[in-house]
C-alpha cells in the first residue's frame, strides 16, 4: 500500500507549475493544518469535478448549468472583437485586468510539433464557425511571445486573412513589464519594446 503522503505529494507535483519540491512542501501545509485545511480543499475540488465545465461556445470556465457561459451572454460586451487565448486561465487573466469587454475564444494549447499537437487538436473549427457569423470585425490574438505562440499568430494571421478578409487580425503589443526597467528585460523584449513604441 502507498504511503498517503507520498500519494499527496504525486498528486500535487502534477498540477501544473509544480515541481517535487513545491508539491512536498503544499503537502506538509496540509497535513501540518490537518483537517480543518484539508476537508474545505477536499470539498471543493469534488465541487469543482461536478460543477465547472467548459463553455461551448467559447471554451472559458463556466459553471454546470450556465452553458453558453456569462462572457458570451452579457449583452453589455462588443460582439464584433474576438480574443484568441491559448487556455481558459488567459480569460481570467484578461478579465481581472478590465482592459477588455469583447468576447473570447480558447485555442485549448498553441500548434506544437513536439508535442504532437495538431490543427485538428485545436478548437480551430468552432474559431472558423464564429468568424463565418459575420459578427466579428476584429480577431485579437492573445497569444504567448514565445516560438510555439508566434508560429500559432503567423498561422491565425494567414488563416483568418484568407478565409474571413473582411475580419482584422492584430495581435497584443509588446513591451515593457510594469514596475520594470529596460536593465531587467531580455533582448527580445527590448526589441519589440522599441519596435513597437507609442507617442507620448
Amino acid at each position: 500500500m502507498q504511503d498517503p503522503f507520498e500519494r499527496l505529494v504525486q498528486e500535487l507535483g502534477r498540477l501544473p507549475g509544480l515541481g517535487r519540491r513545491s508539491a512536498e512542501r503544499m503537502a506538509l501545509a496540509l497535513v501540518a493544518r490537518g483537517a480543518g485545511a484539508i476537508t474545505p480543499l477536499a470539498e471543493a475540488l469534488v465541487a469543482a469535478r461536478d460543477g465547472v465545465s467548459s463553455c461551448t461556445r467559447c471554451g472559458a470556465v463556466t459553471p454546470r448549468g450556465a452553458d453558453p457561459c456569462r462572457l458570451c451572454t452579457d449583452p453589455a460586451r462588443d460582439g464584433a472583437q474576438l480574443l484568441v487565448v491559448e487556455e481558459p486561465g488567459d480569460v481570467l487573466a484578461v478579465e481581472r485586468s478590465g482592459a477588455y469587454r469583447g468576447r473570447y475564444h480558447v485555442l485549448r494549447g498553441l500548434l506544437s510539433p513536439q508535442r504532437g499537437t495538431g490543427p485538428s487538436d485545436l478548437s480551430l473549427d468552432a474559431l472558423r464557425a464564429r468568424l463565418r457569423s459575420g459578427e466579428v470585425r476584429e480577431a485579437i490574438l492573445a497569444l504567448p511571445t514565445d516560438v510555439e505562440g508566434d508560429a500559432m499568430a503567423s498561422y491565425l494571421g494567414e488563416m483568418i486573412s484568407k478565409s474571413f478578409p473582411e475580419v482584422r487580425v492584430t495581435r497584443l503589443a509588446f513591451g515593457l513589464p510594469a514596475d520594470s526597467g529596460v536593465r531587467y528585460s531580455d533582448p527580445l523584449t527590448l526589441r519589440r519594446a522599441i519596435a513597437g513604441r507609442l507617442g507620448v
